[in-house]
């Protein structure tokens, strides 16, 4: 398997981090300036660490990356988390960066494509860029973890998100406990 993990400049960077601890296969990064600014503040670790999870890095500057391109193959897209600005550039077509040019190729593709939204509350446009998505395929994982696996820690709530993000992709997992 091949994944692209895109991190933006949302709260929430440990969902990319781990993403990029849970998925197997390749993995191929990219995070926005934003996101680079923020991993730091939120998680303690420096941007050549999470760089370190990957097989390959992109700059979100480089459109002549490999996953700019509709030939380049890659199973699925995940961008975690994933702004509401940059929502609403996947939703207008806008392709000025690696990451939404990214999103574009993979919607045009038919591939999978998983946005960990991390906002709320939300605006009436926010939602129509998300309806907008979701109609193209993409599925809109909000950052909300369930609590009927009883969360014992934050760990334990991203575990929740990352393993229904793992789910919609097919690949097994033991981070929550599923309902009985």
């Amino acid at each position: 398997m091949r994944s692209v993990v895109a991190i933006t400049g949302a709260s929430g960077s440990i969902y990319g981090v781990r993403l990029l601890r849970e998925l197997p296969g390749e993995k191929i990064l990219v995070m926005s300036k934003a996101a680079k600014m923020i991993l730091p503040e939120e998680m303690g670790m420096s941007v050549e660490q999470a760089e370190a999870m990957a097989d390959k890095v992109f700059d979100d500057d480089d459109l002549f990356a490999s996953i700019s391109s509709g030939s380049y193959h890659y199973d699925c897209l995940f961008v975690a988390p994933c702004s509401e600005s940059s929502v609403a550039k996947f939703a207008s077509g806008i392709s000025d960066t690696l990451i939404s040019r990214a999103v574009a190729v993979s919607i045009k593709e038919g591939r999978k494509v998983i946005l960990v939204v991390r906002e709320t509350p939300k605006s009436a446009i926010m939602l129509e860029n998300e309806l907008k998505l979701a109609r193209c395929g993409v599925v809109i994982m909000d950052a909300n973890p369930g609590f009927y696996p009883k969360p014992g820690s934050v760990e334990d709530m991203v575990d929740f998100v990352v393993g229904k993000c793992l789910d919609r992709v097919g690949i097994d997992h033991n981070l929550y406990k599923r309902w009985e």
